[in-house]
Formats: C-alpha cells, sequence, structure tokens
C-alpha cells in the first residue's frame, strides 16, 4: 500500500518514482476509479498487468479535477508497482490536453486518450507527451475503427482499447448486439485485431461490464484468445485473476516452443531449414519464427 489510509492524506506532491517495469505482459488491463482511494493505494500490490486510471467517462465533470488531483498524490509517493500505469485522459479538445501537461512529470508508463479518431490528432498527442511516456488509444469511433490499419505513425503509440459500446454507438447499432455469438461482434474484433497488428499497435479487447458474470467473462477471454488476443480490459481483481489465466500460455506450449527452437537452430547450423522433428512433425522456418514469438511472450 502506498498511504496508511487511517492518518490524513500528505497536503504535498511527493518526489519518488516507481521502478521501471524490467518484463512487461498484458494479460490484464484494469480500469480504477481515481475517486475511490482504497483502490488508489493498492496500485502498488495489484496482479494486474496493466492499470489504467479513468479520468474520463466514470469521472464527472464537476470532479475531474478531484481525480486529476489524486491521480498525481498517489503516483507521486509510490516507489513501486508490478503493473504498467497508465491514465487515461479526457478527448483532445476537451480537456486531454491540459490533462497531459499536468500530469507529464510524474512518474507513469503511458497516456491512453479517448475517442481518437484520425492520425492527426495521435500526432498532436505525441507532441503533447512527455519522450519517456508511451501513448495508448481508446477505439470507440467509426473513423478510427475504419483506419485504424493506418495508425502506425510512431512507435510511441503501443496499444489500442476498444471501447465496443461508445464503437456501436457511434457506428448506430444497438448495445444489445455485445453476446457471443453474434457474427457482427465477430466481425469488429476480427477487424480491430487484424488492424491493430497491421499498424504494430498492441489490441486490448473490450470491458465487460457484468461484474459478477464471470462464467460469461472467462468464455469472452476463451474465445478472444482463439481467435489470437492476448489482452483483456478488467473491471476488479476478479476479472483479473481469471484474463491472467487464460491468456497466459501455459507449459505444454512454453515446452513445445522451446524443443522447436532449439531444434530448428541445430539443423539450421547444418544447413538444413526443413525437417520431419520425432514429436512435433514437420518443422521449417515459419514454425520455427512462431516458436520464437511464443517465447517472447513469457
Amino acid at each position: 500500500m502506498i498511504f496508511d489510509l487511517q492518518n490524513p492524506l500528505p497536503t504535498h506532491f511527493g518526489s519518488k518514482k516507481k521502478a521501471l517495469l524490467l518484463t512487461r505482459r498484458y494479460r490484464s488491463n484494469m480500469m480504477l476509479n481515481p475517486l475511490n482511494l482504497t483502490h488508489l493505494n493498492r496500485m502498488d500490490e495489484s496482479d494486474a498487468d496493466i492499470i489504467t486510471l479513468n479520468l474520463e467517462d466514470a469521472i464527472a465533470p464537476s470532479r475531474k479535477k478531484e481525480a486529476l488531483h489524486n491521480i498525481a498524490l498517489f503516483l507521486s509517493h509510490m516507489e513501486q508497482a508490478k503493473s504498467m500505469i497508465v491514465v487515461r485522459v479526457n478527448p483532445l479538445g476537451e480537456g486531454g490536453e491540459e490533462e497531459i501537461a499536468f500530469l507529464n512529470d510524474f512518474a507513469f508508463d503511458a497516456v491512453r486518450i479517448a475517442k481518437i479518431k484520425n492520425q492527426t490528432q495521435i500526432a498532436q498527442a505525441l507532441t503533447l507527451l512527455s519522450p519517456d511516456k508511451e501513448l495508448h488509444i481508446s477505439l470507440e469511433t467509426k473513423e478510427a475503427f475504419k483506419d485504424l490499419h493506418t495508425f502506425g505513425i510512431d512507435k510511441r503509440l503501443s496499444m489500442a482499447n476498444l471501447g465496443i459500446l461508445d464503437l456501436l454507438t457511434s457506428l448506430g447499432l444497438p448495445q444489445s448486439l455485445v453476446h457471443a455469438d453474434n457474427p457482427t461482434i465477430d466481425y469488429i474484433l476480427s477487424k480491430f485485431l487484424v488492424d491493430a497488428k497491421t499498424a504494430g499497435i498492441h489490441p486490448v479487447s473490450f470491458m465487460f461490464q457484468d461484474y459478477n458474470n464471470l462464467e460469461t467473462y472467462r468464455l469472452w477471454c476463451e474465445k478472444e484468445k482463439k481467435m489470437g488476443f492476448e489482452s483483456k480490459a478488467c473491471m476488479g481483481p476478479k476479472q483479473v485473476t481469471i484474463a491472467n489465466a487464460v491468456f497466459s500460455y501455459d507449459a505444454k506450449a512454453y515446452q513445445r516452443a522451446k524443443h522447436i527452437k532449439e531444434a530448428f537452430e541445430a539443423h539450421s547450423a547444418r544447413g538444413i531449414n526443413g525437417f520431419m522433428d520425432e514429436v512435433y512433425g514437420f518443422i521449417d522456418e515459419p514454425i520455427y519464427r512462431d516458436s520464437l514469438l511464443i517465447l517472447g511472450s513469457f
């Protein structure tokens, strides 16, 4: 914990800066409300791979400054965290610029901007953002959905989060479509995944709002993993536990990838790039490259 909440909080910002993360995994992205001091106080202990501090739609306009101050206060007194820390700011033109400028000197990993529509806004955000921080976007508009594959204009834009409810509204479609056997939702997920990968941006699938329906949440995670996703938005630690479990590679996948890597490299040293392996059958360079992808995720 960052503070002893039994005592009054400090009245000034601190000078602490959390240590850099040595390894990064993106299985779970948990949204936190910065008006909830108890939740903020546990940031440094969370099992979520990513924590997103939300300044946007969950915060009433009259309390946005309070929420922004809370984020700065807790970040400035936090020495370490297992999670990537992201701040989700308001759209550009609706307070996002001022929030980025205020936050730039505090220690966190990325800013996530809501309601992005085009490359121009991405370029503007990159000029506002401190160069040591990454840029993430919320994909919530039909314009961004159409053009996501063109958004890879800078390596600092590293992650896109699917805001499916806002996206459906932008497309003029009802939110009641969101269930696991709907072909329109399958198309949205597939297009989002492939377009993000095409742009070199990591895709995070949408927030499942029915927090207590953990069985359905797990089904969504399992479906999305089969599609190729590696990450899921989360509401609270129970969903984090499920996302971390589903999107982890298991021991069998690791051992298979390790065996293929070692076998291919041994054969390749002898000038053989395609061969029959006694355990996993035919192995060639594309299969070898897939093993490297898997090993790089551990």
